[in-house]
């Protein structure tokens, strides 16, 4: 072309969670059934939506007003509402001015960063849920800055390396903090929020904080919301529905934003994300519209105990399956529905295989792990995939050193999810003994 037209961050723009799945249909072509344990919908794995939600829903969508364009920020009584249930905490007060709606949270991902100034960046954990270090690194056209997460400490942040990564890049302008984390499935304590909060403060950053997962929490874990630590520190926190209705599809999420009055930089900043809004026109106003019947609906609580009840009972078989693997790292999954897999420093080779009894299907995996710079445990994942139908994602697509892979927790059958955690050990150890 007359002009090279392909932004500067363009090759940062990657999603192997979905990425993978194509693979997987050529596979379902040639005949291998498989189990997909990558991406993070309870709803294609067979959750059931409960018939009081479906007919909150339903009885909207019968109504004109449904229709129509909302407000930019998103619907006022939608906003007061869950402002409302912020401020009953009694600790940070804030209006319904301060949220402002995006189609998902991949929306309001993109936009966070994307009207960052480019020279600005975020540093955010390491292994990370991919669109955030996508899009961080995308606005800036660079690789992502990261904090390491220490699989040797219950996938917690590595404080000392956070602040010694602030202290000396001072580009850095944020902090992103995940919690509960995708891909570990870890649980922060308030006493980790507190000190990535008070080294927040110290340097004069602003915090994002992805709290899709909040109300997903168990094993008798508790984490405080990021509102109720941030005092007087900037900061935006992402919340939504996909995970926690779950209505992934309706991609309906928000943020809320707190002390912007406190720094008028950050104050022109949250406008610029406004603006970029009013542009768009606005969010979907359906799912919008039944967020305060459902979350308030006297069966909500009920429904959603009963799903933290399920993945509890099943992170705890995973975990007692894997921990008995030698070579691995496997850590309690305490929330969301992921659990991520470490092998041990240098036990993967490029060398290693498992059988295939397929002939196609052997020669399209062997043509994969055999293209240049395709990691050690990408190169695990396609043989598990082929091997055995199980469709995982590979660690180092979640822009980290650590080589392993992320599963989730979703398959409904128990026998069914035992049979893919034992198989899954099995070849574990087939696969390093190769």
């Amino acid at each position: 072309m007359r002009n090279n037209i392909v932004h500067i961050g363009a090759g940062e723009l990657t999603y192997e969670i979905r990425a993978i799945v194509a693979i997987a249909e050529k596979l379902n072509q040639l005949g291998i059934k498989t189990n997909m344990e990558n991406i993070g919908d309870p709803v294609a794995k067979g959750e059931k939506i409960p018939q009081w939600m479906k007919e909150i829903v339903a009885d909207m969508a019968m109504k004109d007003c449904s229709y129509a364009y909302c407000a930019t920020k998103g619907l006022l009584e939608t906003r007061q509402f869950l402002a409302d249930r912020t401020n009953a905490r009694g600790i940070t007060q804030i209006s319904p001015e301060d949220i402002i709606f995006f189609n998902g949270l991949g929306d309001a991902i993109q936009k966070v960063y994307g009207f960052l100034r480019r020279e600005a960046r975020v540093i955010g954990p390491s292994p990370t849920y991919s669109t955030h270090s996508s899009g961080e690194a995308a606005h800036a056209g660079q690789r992502p800055v990261t904090y390491r997460l220490d699989p040797d400490n219950n996938w917690y942040p590595d404080l000392d390396d956070l602040r010694l990564s602030v202290k000396y890049n001072p580009a850095i302008s944020g902090i992103l903090i995940i919690n509960p984390d995708n891909p570990t499935g870890a649980v922060f304590p308030d006493r980790i929020l507190k000190e990535i909060v008070t080294i927040a403060k110290e340097y004069d950053l602003f915090i994002i904080c992805d709290e899709i997962y909040h109300n997903l929490i168990f094993n008798g874990e508790s984490t405080k919301p990021i509102s109720d630590l941030i005092d007087d520190v900037p900061c935006i926190a992402m919340k939504g529905i996909s995970k926690e209705l779950p209505w992934p599809g309706a991609r309906c999420g928000w943020i809320e934003v707190y002390n912007a009055d406190k720094d008028e930089v950050f104050r022109r900043y949250i406008q610029s994300i406004v603006d970029s809004k009013m542009v768009e026109v606005c969010s979907t106003t359906l799912p919008q519209k039944v967020i305060p019947p459902i979350l308030s609906h006297e069966q909500y609580p009920v429904y959603l105990a009963a799903r933290r009840e399920r993945y509890e009972k099943y992170s705890n078989i995973a975990y007692n399956v894997l921990k008995q693997v030698p070579g691995i790292k496997v850590n309690r999954t305490n929330g969301a529905f992921y659990m991520s897999v470490v092998f041990k420093r240098d036990l993967l080779t490029d060398q290693q295989t498992l059988p295939i009894e397929v002939k196609e299907v052997r020669t399209l995996v062997e043509g994969l792990v055999n293209q240049p710079g395709v990691s050690v445990d990408k190169r695990f994942v396609y043989y598990l995939l082929a091997s055995t139908g199980i469709c995982v994602v590979p660690l180092s697509s979640f822009c980290t050193e650590e080589r392993g892979f992320r599963i989730t927790l979703l398959e409904q059958d128990e026998k069914e999810f035992t049979k893919i955690f034992r198989t899954i050990g099995e070849k574990i150890t087939e696969y390093l003994a190769s």
